[in-house]
Order: structure tokens, then C-alpha cells, then sequence
């Protein structure tokens, strides 16, 4: 048995039911289940993916990705979904770390891939739309692809590996098995209340675990379907709301925020669904209270690229009466709050959030050192700050220290304070959150100017280009004469976030 078995199994009871909505058409779960085996089929006979191979994929929502992973499942295989986001120098280590050997990409990825380097010459390249020179079409090969197909995974293969930017400014690759997604859809349908009625609408990018994992493989476990959009568009989600009748949807905070300020916010027919999903950040109570008014509660949901995501969570029944919450460890998940020492702490104490569950991944991609500090004791210790009531209910404080949340993009300041140290006209720098009405934060660049240095705002900001994702780069910038610090030398950050929240830089 294999993950791609949901697919087949569903065929076999329901095979004309809608599975997957996207843009405009209909793929049904006999055809979903006939595009796996074909698509199995050439990357096993046709691109040489046996088990254990990573195949990358680099595009935009769409079933294709949904396909991939399918058929990675059955062969054994490992999915590597990248954020299209990212610049070709962070695609580039992301494939050499991954050691993938196939990468497939929507056709206007084809010219960026181009970009990346040398990385990408011994790989076999399939392009999903008319191939450039050196591609294969992806979807002619599918649909002339002939013979049996591998079906000779099962739940112990890893099947994700989900690359999230990493506390030392390289990204970590968080290995998720199948058996991982199947204890995490299991929360999930228990989270959700969800059955084979429902019908699951998909903004988020399915590169991260919460857009594959929070609804979207869930709801095709159960038999459901899930509409998918290829991004997210503020103005077609609430018009597919209305239009389509979703009855579940996630939305992180800047997307609730994006909603609300279009002009139909107030009167946009969102009846068909149940209530919405959020998480990603700490949602703020009154971003929750704004929902509720419109009759429309929010759930929470804590987890991390690390948990799959699903591990602690709340239910409908409690979405009302704990706004603020993450809600209560899931059906299949045990959580923990311990002090510097690893000792419990007592309801209302702040303590590091500790994870332990079948959904907790497998290890960090080629980083034994990395695993071993996540995985101590058997537990996923998150870096994450919180308490719990005297109900059990989780609050989370802090997210991790160093990580800037950004629309629901992980940010780390290592990563771009390494790219000011190599400016030599700057002495000393980082990289700080600044709370933003659209974003919930952005990054702000400290900098302290050598004294023969001379560099503006724009030329520090230029750094950053090609060099890392436009999401990434500093908003802002604060020169300073001097960044504070402790008696040690560390620099005192919450000292520089106080700077900010008086007002500079503006």
C-alpha cells in the first residue's frame, strides 16, 4: 500500500466524481488515478526515477503537482516541490543539496531554470506546456506513455522533501514520509469535521506542507473535492467562494487581510463554507474577531514544515469560545512544555513547544547534526515559545526567535545578514521584524557604515538583488553609529524592534 492508493481506491467506489477542480476543468478520481499510473510510468521507464530518487518540480499550483507526488508514492520516490519564488542561486542549492535527478517545470519557469547554472545540465528536464530546446514535453510523454506502472512503494518511504529556510541562512530539508501524510490527514479529518461532502478551495502554494497537507491531501483521502488555484488572487477567492460554494478553505493572516479590504468584503456570499483554517503566525485576536462578525469562524492550527503540519489544532466547537488559541494536541499528536532545563512547566508558565507524533518528520535532509538537535528525546522541539491554560489549551507566545513571518513565508535573518557581511563598506549589520498592517511583518536591514564606507538606503537594498527572493529582501533600512549589545557581544534585537516601534525608519 502507497499513498497513491487513496487515489485508486476512491476510483474504484466513486470513479466519476469530480476530484480536482482547476482552471476551468474537471479531473475525475478514475482519471486522476489513470494520469498517476501514466505519469509513474515515464518517470520510471522514460527519466530512469527509481526508489528513493528526488524529482523536482518548480511551478505554480496545478494537479500536475498533485500527479508527481502520486506517482512518486508509487514508485517509491521522493517529491521535492520548490518555491517558485525563490532566486536561481537558492533553486541551485536546493537541487545540488537534494541531489535531485529530475526536474520538471511549468513552462514559464523554463527561462529562470536557465538562470540556475551548471546544476541543472545532468538532470533530465520535462517542461509542462510546448518544451524549450533540451526539454521534454511532460505532457506529450504522459500522454503517449505505454506498459505497467511501478506500484512498489509503501508507508515506511520518505515521499516529501520540503526544503524551509534555515536558522544559519541555508535552507534545511525536512524529510516527510508517506506514512507522515497519512497520520496527518488523519488529524485533519478530525480537525475539519471532514467527509467525502466537502469541497476544499486551495490559494495556498502546494510547495508548502500547509497548502498539500492542511486540506488539500486530506480532503482526496476522504473523497472529496478540492478546487485549486494557481495563486492566490484576493479579488478570484472571494468570487470562487461565492461562485463555487468551498465549503473549507485555508487563509493565512495577510490573505484574511487581503480579503477584507476589497470592497465586497462586506457583502460577498461566503455561506457554503463551514468555517476557515488559519495559522502560519500567531493570527491576531482581532484579525479573528473581523471573521467572526461576518459569521464566519476561524479555526486555528499549529504546526511547522517539520510536523506535516497538523499537531495541535482547534474544532469548530471551540473556535468561538478560545479565539487566540492554537487549540489542544491532535487526535495522533502529544505535546509538551518545558523549561531551559526540559522540565514540564505548570499551566500559564511559558515553556518551548515540544512535538511528538507518527506526523513528525523522518530527519533533515543530509544533516545528521541538525536532526539530532530537532529530534531529542524522541520529541520535535519547535523553538517556539508558549503556555497553555488550565484546559489544555495551547497559546503560542513567540514564534521561533530569528524567524520573520511575512505573509506566511518563513524569513531567517541569517540569511540576509550574510549577504551584508559581504558588503565591505559595512561594519556591523542585521536583519530585524517590523509589524506590518498587510504582511504581519517585514524585515528591516541594521546597518553600521565603516567609517570611509558610503551607501544609501537603495544601494543597500540593491544588495539583495538576484541573490535571494524578492520576498526576502529588507523593506527598509536603519543606519545606526553602533547596534547594541550585552556584555557578551550579542546583539540586544529587542532593543533595535523598540527602535522600530517608535518610528524609524519610517
Amino acid at each position: 500500500m502507497n499513498l497513491s492508493n487513496w487515489i485508486s481506491r476512491q476510483a474504484g467506489f466513486t470513479p466519476n466524481k469530480p476530484a480536482i477542480r482547476f482552471d476551468g476543468e474537471e479531473v475525475s478520481y478514475a482519471g486522476l488515478t489513470t494520469r498517476i499510473a501514466a505519469a509513474a510510468r515515464v518517470l520510471h521507464r522514460e527519466m530512469g526515477v527509481s526508489a528513493g530518487d528526488r524529482v523536482a518540480h518548480l511551478g505554480l499550483n496545478s494537479p500536475d503537482m498533485l500527479v508527481l507526488l502520486f506517482a512518486c508514492a508509487r514508485i517509491g520516490a521522493i517529491f521535492t516541490p520548490m518555491n517558485w519564488r525563490l532566486a536561481p542561486p537558492e533553486h541551485a542549492f536546493i537541487l545540488g543539496h537534494s541531489g535531485a535527478s529530475v526536474l520538471i517545470a511549468d513552462r514559464e519557469f523554463t527561462e529562470h531554470v536557465a538562470n540556475i547554472g551548471t546544476i541543472v545540465q545532468d538532470m533530465a528536464l520535462a517542461s509542462i506546456g510546448p518544451a524549450p530546446p533540451g526539454w521534454q514535453d511532460w505532457n506529450l510523454m504522459i500522454a503517449g506513455a505505454q506498459g505497467e506502472a511501478p506500484d512498489e512503494g509503501c508507508y515506511d518511504d520518505p515521499v516529501l522533501l520540503v526544503y524551509t529556510s534555515g536558522t544559519t541562512g541555508r535552507p534545511k530539508g525536512a524529510l516527510l514520509t508517506q506514512s507522515n501524510l497519512f497520520w496527518n490527514a488523519i488529524n485533519s479529518i478530525h480537525m475539519h469535521d471532514m467527509t467525502s461532502n466537502d469541497h476544499v478551495l486551495t490559494t495556498i502554494p502546494l510547495f508548502h506542507v500547509g497548502g498539500m497537507n492542511i486540506q488539500t491531501l486530506p480532503c482526496l483521502h476522504v473523497g472529496g473535492m478540492v478546487t485549486l488555484h494557481a495563486r492566490f488572487d484576493p479579488a478570484e477567492t472571494l468570487e470562487a467562494i461565492a461562485r463555487e460554494r468551498p465549503s473549507l478553505t485555508v487563509l493565512v493572516p495577510a490573505q484574511m487581510n487581503a480579503l477584507m479590504r476589497l470592497p465586497d468584503w462586506e457583502t460577498a456570499d461566503l455561506s457554503s463554507l463551514r468555517f476557515v483554517t488559519s495559522g502560519s503566525m500567531i493570527v491576531p485576536v482581532p484579525l479573528i474577531g473581523r471573521f467572526h462578525e461576518r459569521g464566519l469562524s476561524v479555526v486555528q492550527i499549529y504546526g511547522s514544515t517539520e510536523t506535516a503540519p497538523v499537531v495541535v489544532y482547534q474544532t469548530l466547537s471551540d473556535a468561538q469560545r478560545k479565539p487566540g488559541s492554537t487549540g489542544r494536541a491532535g487526535l495522533h499528536s502529544e505535546l509538551r512544555l518545558v523549561d531551559d532545563s526540559g522540565n514540564d512547566v505548570p499551566p500559564g508558565t511559558k515553556g518551548e513547544i515540544l512535538i511528538r507524533g507518527p506526523q513528525v518528520m523522518r530527519e533533515y535532509w543530509g544533516d545528521p547534526a541538525a536532526t539530532a538537535a530537532a529530534l531529542q528525546g524522541g520529541w520535535y522541539h519547535s523553538g517556539d515559545v508558549g503556555h497553555q491554560d488550565d484546559e489544555g489549551w495551547l497559546y503560542v507566545d513567540e514564534r521561533k526567535k530569528d524567524v520573520i513571518i511575512s505573509g506566511g513565508e518563513n524569513i531567517y535573518p541569517a540569511e540576509l545578514e550574510a549577504i551584508l557581511a559581504e558588503c565591505e563598506a559595512i561594519t556591523e549589520s542585521t536583519v530585524i521584524a517590523r509589524p506590518d498592517d498587510q504582511w504581519g511583518e517585514v524585515p528591516v536591514a541594521v546597518i553600521v557604515l565603516r567609517e570611509d564606507g558610503a551607501m544609501d538606503r537603495k544601494a543597500v537594498l540593491a544588495l539583495f538583488e538576484g541573490r535571494v527572493a524578492h520576498y526576502k529582501h529588507p523593506r527598509d533600512v536603519l543606519f545606526m553609529d553602533a547596534l547594541p549589545r550585552n556584555a557578551m557581544g550579542k546583539i540586544l534585537k529587542f532593543r533595535l524592534r523598540e527602535i522600530l516601534a517608535k518610528g524609524a525608519p519610517t
